[in-house]
């Protein structure tokens, strides 16, 4: 039985030797390998990790190597955050401001006591070819393109730039999003 054993570790290592011959980049890794032709396959990670070395930010020639383009990157990133909720604010408002053709329609309503309320309902809309319309749809492909951009950067798993996508976010939030208040359409009420 021990030579038997002896005999099937040999052949493993046989075997072991025969795939050591290819190249260095053909190794057969994890599902999650790429390799972009570049010479070197990229291993994305899976789990959250933090480090600064071979960390690629959403372009091929954008690769972390050291803690200082780490910080910078994070920088980057927090701003790139912080703006991406900043234009999500002003969206809002410039369509707010934008907003054409108001009608007024008035219609009564049974109040209490067997009274009649006179509620105003105010529509608005805006045109489709119209310059306000057309910023809006181009800000709203920056939102898009900003938003995808952030996600990629989260799932680099780089916990120093997943921290930074989210501190920017409520960093941004927390600056822009105090003016917008809730607005609440009163009513007039005609006793």
């Amino acid at each position: 039985m021990g030579m038997n054993h002896m005999g099937m570790n040999h052949m493993e290592m046989n075997h072991m030797d025969h795939n050591s011959t290819m190249p260095p980049h053909h190794h057969p890794t994890t599902s999650a390998s790429h390799n972009h032709g570049g010479g070197h396959s990229m291993k994305m990670p899976m789990t959250f990790y933090f480090g600064f070395k071979d960390v690629n930010l959403l372009f091929s020639g954008l690769v972390i190597n050291t803690p200082g383009e780490m910080a910078g990157a994070f920088v980057a990133v927090f701003l790139l955050a912080m703006f991406y909720e900043g234009l999500k604010i002003a969206r809002e408002g410039l369509l707010r401001k934008s907003q054409v053709s108001i009608r007024y329609n008035s219609m009564p309503v049974p109040g209490p006591n067997g009274t009649i309320l006179m509620e105003t309902h105010k529509t608005v809309g805006q045109q489709m070819l119209s310059f306000p319309h057309l910023l809006q749809t181009v800000l709203h492909i920056i939102q898009v393109v900003i938003s995808y951009f952030l996600m990629l950067i989260f799932m680099t798993y780089n916990g120093y730039l997943c921290i930074a996508v989210a501190a920017g976010a409520g960093t941004g939030y927390f600056l822009f999003s105090w003016k917008k208040a809730v607005v609440v359409d009163i009513t007039e009420h005609c006793h």
